[in-house]
């Protein structure tokens, strides 16, 4: 799926990303990091509550092509300057991470612990 039309199911605001057509194969959901360290899928999408560096840099680690920040979550400066150097997109939406699950999962988005 495109992140373009992620953006569109989440009615998600990209606040940094300059790539649309980015595919995005997988989804998760977490606020530990460390369960994105041990459960994350190269070329997915992370949905988290969280909204410090920590996150930028374990999706950089974790091979993750973008983040979204659910309930509207907005991340400080630093936190999207960090996604920008990274290259990672980093959008907010006002849904829950349940909600955002859902609405994802409804589309054939599936989680990353499905192969």
């Amino acid at each position: 799926m495109k992140l373009r039309e992620i953006c569109e199911i989440l009615e998600a605001d990209i606040v940094h990303g300059e790539d649309p057509d980015r595919e995005i194969d997988k989804v998760g959901a977490a606020d530990l990091m460390s369960d994105v360290l041990t459960h994350s899928t190269r070329g997915s999408l992370l949905l988290t509550g969280l909204t410090n560096s920590q996150v930028i840099r374990t999706a950089e680690m974790s091979d993750i092509e973008a983040v979204c920040f659910v309930r509207g979550k907005r991340p400080q400066a630093g936190v999207i300057k960090l996604g920008e150097e990274m290259g990672i997109p980093v959008l907010v939406t006002r849904f829950s991470m349940y909600e955002a699950c859902g609405k994802l999962y409804m589309k054939g988005l599936r989680g990353c612990e499905h192969n």
